[in-house]
């Protein structure tokens, strides 16, 4: 495709221009492959910022990354999510790790982490599996859900969907949201909110954290990454659960030949196993 011919010119060094920036700021590899998304998604900023071409976004990017970092990563930045996508999870965090919380956890925190949780439906999800399956508030339950997109965070407080997306799940988990004034729009509960705190966060930056989790979900982001990434992510991930702690991942990744501190627990379900 040439996309120096579209509305706003994208030259090929353009694009490296920008692939370079953005794994320079974030860790994500922007292949060839990713030519039309990246054109989609900045031709927004361009248009926003009254500019003619790519080149000159480019331009304006280097000279204003204080500025402009934010909006040029919630860009290009994908946030695809549904509530309780890959139901496998769910499904093992019920069955098999709260049973074993609800005996040996009382009065001891319980600390999960979601780590790429875009609009909100992936921590709510956890949160809601709990609220389903133990008395939640007997127990020290904190779920921590960041976003390296400060937009899609922004929604996720809000914690505001369709009523038609809602419908779509089991009837016995409608009870956690409300319709709002009589919308088409449904908000998450204040109880289940309540247990969510949502946090900006770039995963390949500091992480502020010091307490361990037992729970992690880090599911469908280091498919953004290169392999020495996705090694070094991989690794801060066990040192960030306690021993025996679970790590979830997405449907199209593996820790296979990545790393030794886990062990697979059934299909992208893995378990730290002790050094």
């Amino acid at each position: 495709m040439d996309f120096t011919a579209k509305e706003f010119p994208m030259a090929d060094e353009d694009f490296n221009c920008l692939a370079a920036m953005a794994y320079d700021i974030s860790g994500i590899v922007l292949g060839e492959h990713k030519k039309e998304l990246v054109y989609s998604r900045i031709s927004r900023r361009v248009r926003k910022l009254n500019l003619q071409n790519f080149s000159q976004y480019c331009q304006y990017l280097a000279n204003n990354q204080d500025a402009e970092t934010t909006g040029f990563l919630n860009a290009i930045t994908t946030n695809l999510t549904s509530f309780f996508r890959e139901s496998h999870h769910f499904e093992f965090l019920a069955k098999e790790i709260i049973p074993g919380w609800k005996k040996e956890k009382k009065g001891k925190p319980i600390r999960i982490w979601s780590s790429a949780c875009s609009t909100g439906p992936e921590p709510y999800s956890i949160a809601i599996t709990l609220d389903k399956n133990m008395p939640v508030k007997d127990y020290n339950l904190k779920i921590l859900a960041t976003d390296l997109d400060s937009d899609v965070l922004a929604k996720a407080r809000l914690g505001e969907y369709p009523i038609a997306d809602i419908e779509q799940l089991p009837r016995n988990y409608l009870s956690s949201f409300l319709r709002k004034n009589s919308s088409d729009v449904g908000q998450v509960k204040d109880s289940i909110r309540s247990m969510v705190q949502f946090n900006r966060l770039n995963l390949l930056g500091p992480w502020p954290m010091k307490n361990k989790f037992d729970v992690i979900f880090c599911r469908n982001v280091v498919i953004y990454f290169n392999k020495e990434t996705q090694i070094e992510l991989f690794d801060r991930l066990a040192d960030s659960l306690v021993e025996g702690g679970y790590l979830f991942i997405g449907h199209s990744e593996t820790l296979h030949g990545m790393t030794e501190k886990f062990i697979s627990k059934g299909r992208t379900i893995y378990q730290k196993v002790g050094s």
